[in-house]
């Protein structure tokens, strides 16, 4: 028996195909379909030798005819005057093991079409590259070795995005300096109107355009689609922002300039990073792609034993919340570095590095089973290194008088915890590139095997931005050069993530987002946890920093009057849903103290995964993920709510059939994000694979489950 939904959609689909065909030469005209069929990417040159493609999902439209090409320096392009000279199509399929993820076990499963063209009237030649996976499409620019494009240098990239209507975004505006904003949910159509008002006075780059987003940017449109706009693979490439055409729904690449304006210094043979279209009608597809980490080469560290996910704590939020400082005088009105005795200066007394209170928090890391502490501020220079355009300021190697880096790295030997290294670059780039080696060999000469990097202020040298190529190369180079040394690097403020931790997986955290410590900033919104899941989370994990207890900035600072717009619930949620190998307990011991219930929660989940399940999600609204643990028979549950309150309803069919005590921790009863989010309830009971949950959760509110067999 013919079904008629889908002779409808056979018919559809090749409509579609046909109106393509015609506004191409149908001699250069392609098909790709994904491995299960629904969706169909067509290729086609326009009018003129323009390259365009389009995209469909199971026969609705998710990308209209969407034009492809280069801008080069010397007055040239490929956005025209194109020939096909030769098309290739393979499939692929393999299963690989990442170091440590979601899940241990990844399949890459696409069909790939290889485009060859040429350009006549310059005799260039051109490759497009294009994969379809099963959840999306990944597509890049290919320049095979040519003596007629040899060194070249590209002045722009108009890889367009086609929409088929006024979709809704969240989205964060262009900046080619800084992540840090909170999401904005609007009309493509209100972008312009919106942007004003979440732009902040930290935006480096006013000229930008008035409808420029940053990727990775989610959309969902009237007709149930839900499509995720991103880059995998960033290498030796600038970093691509999204330009809006707000008439017609089409978003153009707009790269990171560098301080001579020029986008990227190219030499063939070469190859761009990918650019990357995650699409379906179920939100937790999205979360549950490994799109952008197929796009990425594998792994090139050959033995990768010491990587090692741990839990942390740091000598960190106190500074944060401004309780204590990162500096040790104020007697130092521009330090030199390697030429200032510190010892001869007075302390303000408001250090927070100092031996005893980093003690103070190993005894409490190594007697709740923590595996490591970050401490920030241990090093000379704090005094004076921000926004003076300052080129030599910390060394990496001179601790302050008050920290005895030798007692403190034998102390926490003692007691089982590895010391993170904190290197703040203060954006002075070839500063630490000189200093870099014998930083790490120092590093590894006191025990600690990883670092947290830092980038805050304007980059040095002047005129280059956080994103463009040469910053770009050199926060790769950082990773490369840690590898060397076996150091795993937490890199904050840099380039959003693009999937290469699968290639170096020593890059086991960033930032690049706004983190928890925005908390202690004027905070953020409700819903901040339920979209970075769909947006930086694409990319690669996030050191977000949760573990907030306390909501009261002022209890810190008194001067302080920021508020934690989350429940307590919400924090514990977030070491399930907000998916990192490096978690840190963000809050300070003696608020941990006074919820030791509560905080046993954080004791107990993993930090590295065998399998991972999404169980409900739609953006910035909730998100629900269910893990199992790494090697043993223990699953973890989160759920984060934004602004308004829901129940959650899920179903523990991922369970493999038996018994198991679940022990669930909840918002009370009247919690709220702003006036009672420390109301929480914890209870165990009995289920099996067949078990139905409804929890309700809090506006800014949340709930975190373990369970574990038992017989």
């Amino acid at each position: 028996m013919i079904n008629l939904n889908d002779m409808k959609t056979f018919f559809r689909t090749v409509g579609r195909v046909l109106a393509f065909l015609l506004v191409g030469e149908s001699l250069s005209a392609q098909q790709l379909q994904s491995p299960d069929g629904k969706l169909c990417m067509n290729f086609a040159l326009q009018e003129g030798g323009k390259p365009c493609y389009e995209l469909t999902f199971e026969g609705k439209t998710v990308l209209r005819p969407s034009l492809l090409g280069l801008y080069f320096k010397d007055n040239t392009d490929f956005c025209h005057g194109m020939t096909v000279e030769d098309t290739e199509t393979t499939t692929f399929d393999e299963t690989w093991n990442p170091v440590w993820g979601e899940e241990s076990a990844i399949r890459n499963h696409y069909n790939e079409l290889l485009v060859h063209l040429r350009q006549p009237s310059t005799n260039r030649r051109l490759d497009l590259r294009f994969r379809l996976f099963d959840d999306g499409l990944g597509l890049r620019y290919e320049f095979p070795m040519q003596r007629e494009l040899n060194y070249f240098i590209i002045t722009e990239e108009c890889t367009q995005f086609a929409l088929t209507g006024d979709h809704i975004a969240w989205w964060i505006p262009g900046d080619y300096d800084t992540q840090e904003y909170d999401y904005t949910r609007s009309r493509l159509s209100e972008i312009r109107q919106y942007m004003g008002a979440s732009i902040t006075d930290n935006l480096s780059q006013t000229s930008f355009s008035p409808t420029g987003v940053q990727t990775a940017l989610m959309l969902k449109s009237d007709d149930g689609l839900y499509i995720n706009l991103h880059e995998a693979a960033l290498v030796n490439y600038p970093c691509m922002h999204l330009n809006l055409d707000d008439k017609n729904f089409v978003f153009t690449s707009w790269l990171t300039p560098d301080a001579n304006g020029d986008k990227a210094y190219m030499q063939s043979p070469c190859h761009t990073p990918w650019r990357t279209v995650i699409v379906s009608d179920d939100a937790r597809d999205i979360l549950a792609s490994r799109l952008t980490l197929n796009l990425n080469d594998p792994c090139r560290i050959e033995d990768t034993s010491w990587i090692k996910p741990c839990k942390y704590m740091g000598v960190w939020w106190e500074m944060i919340t401004g309780m204590s400082d990162w500096s040790y005088t104020n007697e130092v009105p521009n330090v030199h570095l390697g030429e200032t005795d510190y010892t001869q200066l007075k302390p303000h007394g408001r250090h927070g590095a100092t031996t005893e209170n980093v003690k103070r928090y190993i005894d409490f890391a190594a007697k709740h089973g923590f595996d490591a502490l970050l401490v920030e501020g241990w090093n000379q220079g704090w005094e004076d290194w921000f926004g003076n355009f300052k080129d030599e300021v910390f060394d990496f190697v001179s601790p302050y008088p008050d920290f005895d880096l030798p007692a403190i790295r034998d102390y926490a030997r003692e007691k089982g915890i590895k010391m993170i290294m904190h290197h703040e670059t203060s954006s002075s780039i070839r500063n630490y590139e000189r200093h870099m080696d014998e930083a790490y060999r120092f590093m590894k000469e006191n025990g600690y095997d990883a670092v947290k990097s830092g980038y805050v202020g304007d980059i040095i040298p002047k005129g280059q931005n956080h994103y463009c190529q040469w910053q770009v190369n050199h926060y790769l180079y950082a990773v490369k050069k840690a590898a060397d040394y076996k150091i795993m690097v937490n890199a904050h403020e840099a380039v959003r993530p693009t999937g290469l931790c699968r290639t170096w997986p020593n890059l086991i955290g960033n930032e690049s987002a706004r983190g928890s410590e925005y908390q202690a900033f004027g905070g953020s919104k409700p819903g901040h946890t339920a979209i970075l899941p769909f947006t930086r989370l694409v990319g690669g994990p996030m050191d977000y920093t949760p573990g907030l207890f306390e909501n009261d900035i002022r209890k810190y600072n008194p001067n302080n009057t920021s508020w934690v717009n989350t429940t307590l619930c919400n924090q514990l949620s977030l070491y399930v849903t907000m998916y990192s190998p490096l978690q840190m307990a963000a809050d300070l011991p003696q608020t941990y103290e006074r919820f030791l219930d509560a905080f046993q929660f954080i004791k107990d989940v993993a930090v590295d995964w065998e399998q991972s399940w999404y169980l409900e999600a739609e953006p910035m609204a909730y998100v629900t993920i269910a893990r199992k643990a790494k090697g043993c028979d223990e699953w973890f549950i989160g759920s984060t709510c934004g602004e308004e309150a829901r129940t959650s309803d899920i179903v523990l069919d991922f369970l493999p059939k038996g018994k198991y005590i679940a022990t669930i921790y909840q918002d009370g009863k009247n919690a709220h994000y702003r006036n009672n989010p420390q109301a929480y309830q914890i209870r165990s009971q009995k289920v099996t694979e067949k078990s139905r949950l409804k929890l309700w959760t809090a506006p800014g509110g949340g709930y975190a489950i373990r369970i574990v067999p038992f017989s």
